[in-house]
């Protein structure tokens, strides 16, 4: 072997980050580093945390709608896989003008026109991420999952957090898993808050969080139950279900007791400290397989061990 190809053999892998809001990018920007690779950066303005920066081998800020921007600055840097993580707060996209607020650039314009202008196209999560994955692919740069590099984040099968689930927190989190479905399936949310097999809140544009306190709003009592799930469709590239500290300690405030989701579709981001939180203030947290839950969420079972 020549000693440029010994070179090139030992050149470290290059990973691209789209980076939202949270403390996702951080943890999976670490893991990477971990695993030996350079991370690039492209932190969404006015999302990214500013740390993100430190653990980058190069980074670069930009709005969200400057697609051509986060294109060049990868193509510069020779980064030819990308994945993304943090949270894009869709709320914003509602804005009056959004897309001239945030000076989109040819690429942007080109890519979210008939989402935001000509309206031939809806602005769903999945639509328009999609879109976005679309415009990086005719440069040759692929995006992949971030759990494939961060796999111990995903949640386990089992009980997680808190005492054993009751029969009728059983029933809720039955209910609430078929419903948190068919409203995924339907690209609206990923959680459904529910008390008694009734339908306190279901999560749209807002988030998981509001949509907790909107279920304390309407449940004075609390006790009710929290059934986070990901998509029939899920693709694992983006938009993955994701819980954290923020997600109990929203929980313990609005008086919600069970928080379910789903194992290995579900993100939790710090899981000691979101474990010993939900211990501490008695909010029981707990992880099904969605075959274990059967094809429609309605098979009852005895609490994971």
């Amino acid at each position: 072997m020549s000693s440029a190809e010994h070179q090139l053999d030992t050149t470290p892998p290059k990973m691209g980050l789209v980076a939202g809001w949270g403390r996702y990018p951080l943890v999976l920007a670490e893991s990477l580093r971990q695993q030996g690779y350079q991370v690039f950066g492209v932190g969404i303005h006015g999302h990214a945390p500013p740390a993100l920066k430190e653990l980058c081998h190069s980074y670069c800020e930009a709005g969200l709608a400057r697609l051509g921007a986060h294109i060049r600055f990868f193509r510069r840097q020779g980064v030819q896989q990308i994945t993304m993580a943090g949270k894009i707060h869709k709320r914003r996209l509602l804005e009056p003008n959004f897309i001239w607020k945030h000076l989109p650039d040819w690429s942007g314009v080109r890519t979210y026109c008939p989402h935001f202008v000509t309206g031939s196209r809806d602005r769903n999560d999945d639509t328009l991420l999609h879109a976005m994955i679309a415009a990086y692919a005719r440069y040759q740069i692929v995006f992949v999952p971030a759990t494939d590099y961060a796999p111990q984040l995903l949640a386990p099968v089992g009980r997680l957090a808190g005492t054993r689930i009751t029969t009728a927190q059983q029933r809720d989190i039955d209910f609430g898993w078929r419903l948190a479905k068919a409203a995924g399936g339907l690209d609206i949310g990923q959680s459904v808050a529910v008390k008694g097999q009734a339908v306190l809140a279901v999560e749209a544009v807002e988030g998981t969080d509001a949509c907790i306190r909107r279920a304390g709003v309407l449940c004075k009592k609390g006790g009710f139950t929290l059934v986070k799930v990901a998509k029939p469709q899920q693709d694992m590239r983006f938009d993955v279900p994701t819980v954290g500290i923020g997600t109990v300690k929203a929980m313990a405030k609005s008086g919600g007791r069970v928080l379910a989701i789903e194992a290995g579709r579900t993100i939790i981001i710090d899981r000691e400290q979101v474990v010993e939180f939900a211990n501490r203030h008695n909010i029981q947290l707990v992880a099904y397989s969605d075959v274990a839950m059967g094809s429609h969420g309605l098979v009852s079972r005895r609490d994971v061990a």
